[in-house]
C-alpha cells in the first residue's frame, strides 16, 4: 500500500470500495480479522481496528458467531459519504478560487463540462 494513511485506514477504505462496487454486497459477509490480515500482511489488531471503525460507521453488523456482515444500506451510505467528501474536498474549494477568478458557478460548470466532452473524445 502506498498511501499515507494509517494502515487500519487503507483496510477499511478497501472495504468501502468494495461495498460501494458492489463486490461486496448487502448482506454477504466481510472478510475476518484474520483473512484481512493474512492478505494484507498486517498485525490482526490493525485489521480489526479497520472491522471496528466500519462497524462504528454503520456500514457492517456484528451476527454472533458468524463474523461481520455488510449492513443494509451500507452502499448507499458509502455514496453519501464520498460525496460529502467530494463536495467539502473539491467543490467549496473549486468555487472559491473561481469566484477569486471571476467565475461563477456556471462558468465552472461549462469549464468541466468542455473538459468532460475533451475527454469523451476518441
Amino acid at each position: 500500500m502506498s498511501d499515507t494513511r494509517p494502515i487500519y485506514q487503507q483496510l477499511a477504505g478497501g472495504i468501502r470500495d468494495m461495498i460501494i462496487s458492489g463486490e461486496l454486497p448487502e448482506g454477504e459477509r466481510a472478510p475476518s480479522t484474520n483473512e484481512l490480515s493474512a492478505f494484507h500482511s498486517v498485525n490482526p489488531t490493525t485489521s480489526a481496528k479497520a472491522l471496528t471503525v466500519l462497524f462504528e460507521e454503520g456500514l457492517l453488523e456484528k451476527r454472533r458467531g458468524l463474523g461481520m456482515f455488510v449492513r443494509e444500506g451500507a452502499r448507499e451510505k458509502v455514496r453519501h459519504q464520498r460525496q460529502e467528501a467530494l463536495r467539502e474536498d473539491f467543490i467549496v474549494p473549486l468555487l472559491k478560487e473561481g469566484a477569486a477568478l471571476g467565475l461563477s458557478a456556471s462558468d465552472i460548470a461549462d469549464l468541466i463540462e468542455a473538459e468532460g466532452d475533451h475527454h469523451d473524445a476518441p
